[in-house]
C-alpha cells in the first residue's frame, strides 16, 4: 500500500480518509480509502461507489456509518477519481471488460484483510457499484449482508431501444471510437457543473447538490465525463447476463426513489420480486441518490440500513 492524496472542503470538519494506492494484478493502480471510526468498530462495510463517483463523495456517509460503530472501506474504480484512466482521453467513463472491475474487488478484500478490519463485513453498493457487486456476490464476495441503493441492474435509456444502443455502440467500436464519450451521457463535461439543481437526476436537497458541484469545481482531477460507446455496450450486456442468473444466496435490501431516472426501475423491481431474502424499499421524494437525498430520505434510508446490518 503507497499512501495516496484525500481532498477536503475548506469548511470540512468530519475526519479524513486514510487513503492508499493499491495495483490490481493487471497493473491497474487503484486508489481505496479506509475510515476505520473510533478504532471499536464491530463490523465493516465494503462501499462500492457508482459510475463517475470517487471516495471523497462519501465521506459523510463513512462518517454516519462509523458513528453506528462500523468501519469502512470504499474504492475509486479503474477509469475514475484517482485510480489509473484506462485510456488517453482522460475525460470518458471507460471500460475494457465489465469483469476487469471484479479484479477490483479483489484488491478491496485483500486490502480489507491486510487492514485487519473488523468482521462481518457487509456490501452497501450503489448505482453501477450495484452491477459490480450483485457479480461479486455471485463470485462469493465474504460479506454476510447486502445493502443496495438504486443498483445499475438495468439502464434507464428513456426512449432509446436497447438494440440501439447495443448496435450503435458495435459501431463505434468497429470504426475505433470506441473509447469516445455516447451522445447524450455528458461527453468531456461534468454533470453537476453542467445541469441546473431544478433539472438533476440526483438529488432534490440544494445543499447536497452545492456540495458536489463545489467538489467537482476544486478537484476536477477526480471527475469524469460521460460514458464511453465501449462502457454503454459492455455495462448493457453485462445487465443482461446477469438478469440470467438466479439470485444469491444472501440476504439483501434494496432501495428505490420514485424520481429514479438513471437506472431501470423495472429491473430492480423484477429481481426484487425473486431474490428469497431480500426486502426492496422505496422511498418517496428520492432521485438517483439516497445517500445525497434530503435529511429525511436519508435518514430513512440510513435507519433501514443499519437494522439490515444489524447496527441499528
Amino acid at each position: 500500500m503507497i499512501p495516496a492524496p484525500f481532498h477536503r472542503l475548506p469548511d470540512d470538519n468530519l475526519p479524513p480518509a486514510e487513503t492508499f494506492f493499491v495495483k490490481a494484478d493487471d497493473g491497474v493502480q487503484l486508489r481505496l480509502a479506509c475510515w476505520h471510526g473510533d478504532g471499536r468498530a464491530t463490523g465493516t462495510v465494503l462501499l462500492f461507489p457508482g459510475r463517475t463517483e470517487y471516495v471523497e463523495k462519501y465521506a459523510h456517509v463513512a462518517a454516519r456509518l462509523n458513528a453506528a460503530g462500523l468501519a469502512v472501506l470504499a474504492i475509486d474504480w479503474r477509469g475514475q477519481g484517482l485510480s489509473d484512466r484506462l485510456q488517453d482521453d482522460p475525460r470518458p467513463g471507460h471500460i475494457g471488460d465489465f469483469s476487469d472491475y471484479q479484479r477490483d474487488v479483489v484488491e478491496m478484500v485483500v486490502s480489507a484483510s491486510e487492514l485487519d478490519l473488523p468482521r462481518p463485513w457487509y456490501l452497501l453498493a450503489h448505482s453501477m457499484g450495484g452491477c459490480i457487486g450483485l457479480a461479486a456476490l455471485h463470485n462469493e464476495l465474504p460479506v454476510e449482508r447486502a445493502a443496495f441503493s438504486a443498483p445499475m441492474w438495468g439502464i434507464n435509456l428513456r426512449q432509446m431501444p436497447e438494440g440501439l444502443a447495443l448496435g450503435l455502440s458495435y459501431i463505434a467500436g468497429r470504426l475505433g471510437r470506441g473509447g469516445r464519450a455516447t451522445p447524450g451521457s455528458g461527453g468531456a463535461g461534468t454533470y453537476v457543473l453542467d445541469e441546473a439543481f431544478s433539472a438533476n437526476l440526483l438529488t432534490h436537497d440544494g445543499a447536497e447538490w452545492g456540495s458536489l458541484v463545489q467538489q467537482a469545481a476544486l478537484w476536477p482531477d477526480l471527475t469524469i465525463g460521460g460514458a464511453s460507446f465501449d462502457w454503454a455496450g459492455k455495462a448493457l450486456n453485462e445487465c443482461t447476463r446477469l438478469a440470467r442468473l438466479p439470485s444469491p444466496d444472501y440476504p439483501v435490501l434494496i432501495t428505490l426513489g420514485d424520481g429514479e431516472k438513471i437506472v431501470s426501475s423495472t429491473a430492480i423491481r423484477e429481481r426484487a420480486g425473486q431474490w428469497q431474502g431480500s426486502h426492496l424499499l422505496e422511498l418517496a421524494q428520492c432521485r438517483h441518490e439516497a445517500m445525497m437525498e434530503t435529511s429525511a430520505v436519508q435518514d430513512k434510508f440510513f435507519k433501514a440500513v443499519l437494522e439490515h446490518f444489524d447496527h441499528g
